[in-house]
C-alpha cells in the first residue's frame, strides 16, 4: 500500500519557549514568514501524502485556524487588490477532507499522540512529521523516505549523526549498513547517556511505520521520563519487522531549541527573495 497519510503530532507545550508560547502553539512560531507547521505540511504535501492528522491539545486553535479560509481578510485583500498576498493565504486550505483533527487528552509522549490517530489511520502505512525538525532540502525528506518504503516495505526513521555529548536529547541507532545510506536497525535506546550510547547515529522526526506499531504503543508502557516513547515500541516491533535507519540529502535544524530556531531563521531568510539580500549585507556589516 501506498503511504497516504500523515500524522503530526503538535499536543506539545513549548515549555522551551516561553514566554513566546503561553498563548501561541510552538508550530506557529515564524520561521522569516511561515510557521513550522506549514514547512511539515508542505513538505508532506510535496511528497504525496492525501490525508494530514493533527493531534492537538489545549490552547491549539491557532493552529487549525490557520489551515482554515478567513473570509474577512480574504475579502480585505480581494478588494484591496493584493492579489498574490490572496492566493498565499488561500493556497494554506487543503481540500476538504484532507486534513482531520484529533485530540491527545493527557501529555503522555510522542508514543501516546502517534496511538492516538490510530483510528483514523486505520490498518495501512503512515507517516509521522514532527515540526520542530525543520529540514531543508532539495527533494522533501519524506519523499527521499517514501521512495525507500516503495523499496523495502518496511518501518523506517530519518537519521543524523551527533555529538556524542548530545546522545542524551535522541533516540540512538545501531545496525548494519544494507545499502549506501540505509541501516537496518538492530537495537534502539531512548536518549542513553553519552557514556552509554551504542552510537551516535540519532532518530529525527521523520518516520514511517506500518500499522503493527499501534499494537505496541497501545499496551501504554512508560519509558525515558515517564512517558510512552515510541522508540520503545520500535524495540518492540522489531523482534517481529525489519526497521531501517534513513539518511537523506538536507540540512537540519533543531526548532525544538532555540539556537536551532534562530540558525533556521538565517539560513531561510538569506535565500528570501524579498529580504536575502539586505540581510547578508547587515550580517556582513556585524563586528562578531
Amino acid at each position: 500500500m501506498r503511504v497516504k497519510k500523515a500524522i503530526f503530532p503538535v499536543a506539545g507545550l513549548g515549555t522551551r519557549f516561553l514566554p513566546a508560547t503561553k498563548a501561541m502553539p510552538k508550530e506557529m512560531l515564524p520561521v522569516v514568514d511561515k510557521p513550522l507547521i506549514q514547512y511539515a505540511v508542505e513538505e508532506a504535501l510535496a511528497s504525496g501524502i492525501e490525508q494530514l492528522i493533527f493531534v492537538t491539545g489545549s490552547g491549539k486553535s491557532a493552529l487549525e485556524n490557520h489551515f482554515d479560509s478567513s473570509y474577512q481578510l480574504e475579502d480585505t485583500l480581494r478588494k484591496r487588490g493584493k492579489d498574490e498576498l490572496l492566493r498565499t493565504v488561500e493556497s494554506l486550505v487543503p481540500a476538504s477532507g484532507s486534513i482531520i483533527y484529533t485530540r491527545q487528552s493527557q501529555p503522555l509522549g510522542l508514543g501516546h499522540a502517534i496511538w492516538c490517530a490510530r483510528d483514523v489511520v486505520g490498518d495501512e502505512p503512515f507517516a509521522v512529521l514532527l515540526a520542530d525538525d525543520l529540514i531543508k532540502s532539495e527533494k522533501p525528506v519524506l519523499q527521499q523516505m517514501i521512495h525507500q518504503f516503495d523499496r523495502l516495505r518496511a518501518s523506517m526513521v530519518a537519521t543524523i549523526e551527533v555529538p556524542r555529548e548530545e546522545t542524551n536529547r535522541y533516540g540512538i541507532l545501531e545496525g548494519e549498513t544494507v545499502y549506501d545510506g540505509i541501516l537496518q536497525i538492530s537495537s534502539m535506546v531512548e536518549k542513553p547517556k553519552p557514556e552509554d550510547a551504542p552510537s551516535n547515529l540519532a532518530a529525527i522526526g521523520r518516520y514511517i511505520f506500518t500499522p503493527r506499531i499501534f499494537d505496541f504503543l497501545g499496551k501504554q508502557q512508560t519509558g525515558a521520563g515517564g512517558e510512552i516513547q515510541v522508540t520503545d515500541a520500535m524495540v518492540a516491533l522489531l523482534a517481529e519487522q525489519p526497521i531501517f535507519g534513513v539518511g537523506f540529502e538536507g540540512t537540519r535544524f533543531d526548532c525544538g531549541d532555540k539556537v536551532g530556531f534562530q540558525k533556521a531563521n538565517i539560513a531561510f531568510a538569506l535565500e528570501h527573495p524579498e529580504i536575502g539580500g539586505p540581510l547578508r549585507e547587515y550580517l556582513q556589516g556585524l563586528e562578531l
